[in-house]
Order: structure tokens, then C-alpha cells, then sequence
């Protein structure tokens, strides 16, 4: 089995290889906003899922290395048009693509990419890839279903608990399952040991979605590449939100519809307005908590895996790189 480090390194040669390539080929302003991007880093976790699920049945990673690059390039066009959405300028301590450029040149851009990454799934040599294509297809309509849920819950002030995790399984975690079930199929695994690799996936990615939710409120805004906060400056619906919502008293209450309806405000003053709120109602505890309850799910369908145990380590090293992240 190859370590994370090593896939880490086997990915970032290649994207970097492939996206040099892109932009040699032209018109260089639709393809200067892709390198950029690509270029930015990251953790490359759904890349490296890719290929570390296909490794846990076949050694030639290199044959998962389309498919990882297809996950990535989707999952970096997504960032462009949600930055843009989300009138975000900073990402992983850089410029967004539509600061440093503009938004059409970012909206462009970030069109190529997905396609592009269907031009990539398309080089993945197995007798599986009509299902491969599937799963990437269904996923990808899936991540804007999300968006789209995470728009409409900024205008509302009733958003459930269950509304919220619905949401973010289709905007975050179905591509975290999609990449590693995708590896499998490429290996040709077991349908039964594809799936329940999606379903850590999709656990699992919720738990980091919720951790994410929880940086941008409690996080270090160096570590963490972006400005702290930002969730509760636009209103975002945040598990943290709707649990301090649910657990409010009136004034409390109060207090968060008052934030939550002004137009004009201090950034400053109205993130710790409502991170008082939060404290006073342990909000950063009870998501705490929550972030457990899917992380032991997602170590549930892990040891249920019927693979070897040897073979399972580097999902369970992933497993915990993602929990105890700072950024």
C-alpha cells in the first residue's frame, strides 16, 4: 500500500504536469484562471481517496490517476462559482479566481473545468467505467442540488436540523463517497466493499463539513486560509446556527434575528455578537459532539469493510488528518 504522503506527491506531480499543459494549449485567459487555481494546493483529499481506495485492490495507481484528476478539477470548478456566489475573496491564503481575475473570467473558467473533468474521467481504462461515469454524473447534479439548498437557507430563519444535514451530504459529502467508491469500481471491487467505502465517505464528509462550520466560526484565520467569520457575516446557515437557534432564549433570539436582518453592519462587531450567543449556548460543544457521532459512523463502516486490516490503516490515518484539521 502507497502512504498518503506518497499519493499526495504521485497527484500533485501530475495535476501539476496536466495543468501546464492546459494552458499552453490556449487561449491563455481561459486557461491562466485554471493553473492559478490548481496551482493554489490544498489537501488534495478527494484525489488522494481516489487513488487510495483503488490501491486497496490494485497496485497501478497510476490507471486511478485520470479519475483522481477528474474529482479534482470538478471539486476546484465548484470553488470558483461558489466564491463567486458567496462574494468570497479570500481561499487557502490567496486570492479568490474572481478577485485576481474577474467573475466572468472565474464563471468561464470554471465552466472548462467541468468538462474538463469528464474529458479526464474518460482516459480511466476498466470494464466499469459506464458506472464510474454514472456515479460522477449523478454527483455532480447532487453538488449543485446542495448549493442550491445552501442559497435558498440564507433567506430563511427556519431551516431544521435535518433540513441542514441534507444539504450538506449533497454539497460536500457525496463527493467525498463518490471518490472513493469510484477507486474501488476502477479496481474492480466487490459491489458490497464499494458501497460501504461510499457510505464512510458520505459520514465522514459530513463530519468534516461540520468541522468546516466550526473553523470558520472558532477557527485560526491564518491556519485556516480565509477570513474567520464569514458564515456569520452572509447569514449562512451553519449547524451551529441552527442548534443556537433551537436552543435560544427570547432575547437570545432576539439578538440573532436582530444580526440576521441587518443590511448594514461591522463584519467585527456582528461575528461577536453572535459568537457571544453561541457561547452562552455551548454551541461549539453540542458541534463538537455531532462531529464525533458521524466520525464514529464513518469508523463504523470502515471496520465493517471486509478487506485486510493492513490495508485499512491509511483510510483510518486519513480519518483522523481530517478530524483534528485546522483548516
Amino acid at each position: 500500500m502507497y502512504t498518503i504522503s506518497a499519493l499526495q506527491d504521485i497527484f500533485n506531480s501530475e495535476i501539476e504536469k496536466e495543468s501546464t499543459r492546459l494552458i499552453s494549449s490556449g487561449p491563455e485567459n481561459l486557461y491562466a484562471p485554471i493553473k492559478y487555481t490548481l496551482s493554489m494546493g490544498g489537501k488534495r483529499i478527494r484525489p488522494v481517496m481516489v487513488l487510495l481506495s483503488y490501491n486497496l485492490f490494485a497496485n497501478d495507481v497510476e490507471n486511478a490517476l485520470p479519475a483522481a484528476l477528474a474529482i479534482e478539477i470538478f471539486h476546484n470548478f465548484t470553488l470558483l462559482h461558489d466564491d463567486i456566489m458567496d462574494a468570497a475573496e479570500m481561499r487557502r491564503n490567496q486570492l479568490t479566481v474572481h478577485a485576481k481575475f474577474n467573475n466572468n473570467a472565474a464563471i468561464l473558467s470554471g465552466d472548462a473545468m467541468s468538462f474538463i473533468s469528464f474529458q479526464y474521467l474518460l482516459k480511466s481504462k476498466s470494464e466499469k467505467l459506464p458506472d464510474v461515469m454514472r456515479l460522477f454524473a449523478d454527483t455532480a447534479v447532487e453538488v449543485c442540488e446542495g448549493q442550491q439548498y445552501d442559497m435558498d437557507f440564507e433567506q430563511r430563519v427556519d431551516v431544521s436540523e435535518a433540513e441542514y444535514m441534507e444539504m450538506i451530504r449533497l454539497k460536500t459529502a457525496v463527493l467525498l463517497g463518490c471518490s472513493l467508491k469510484a477507486g474501488a469500481l476502477l479496481a474492480n471491487a466487490p459491489d458490497k466493499v464499494s458501497d460501504e467505502l461510499y457510505r464512510f465517505g458520505i459520514d465522514l464528509g459530513i463530519a468534516f463539513q461540520l468541522q468546516d462550520d466550526l473553523l470558520d466560526t472558532f477557527g485560526d484565520e491564518e491556519a485556516f486560509g480565509k477570513k474567520i467569520g464569514g458564515d456569520i457575516a452572509s447569514n449562512k446557515k451553519t449547524y451551529l446556527l441552527i442548534k443556537a437557534f433551537e436552543l435560544a432564549g427570547q432575547a437570545q433570539k432576539k439578538e440573532l434575528l436582530h444580526w440576521g436582518g441587518r443590511k448594514k453592519f461591522d463584519q467585527g462587531e456582528k461575528v461577536t455578537a453572535v459568537k457571544k450567543v453561541f457561547a452562552e449556548l455551548k454551541v461549539e460543544e453540542k458541534t463538537r459532539g455531532m462531529i464525533e457521532t458521524y466520525f464514529k459512523s464513518a469508523i463504523s463502516c470502515l471496520n465493517n469493510l471486509d478487506i485486510d486490516e493492513c490495508k485499512k490503516k491509511q483510510l483510518h490515518l486519513l480519518s483522523q488528518i481530517l478530524l483534528k484539521r485546522n483548516r
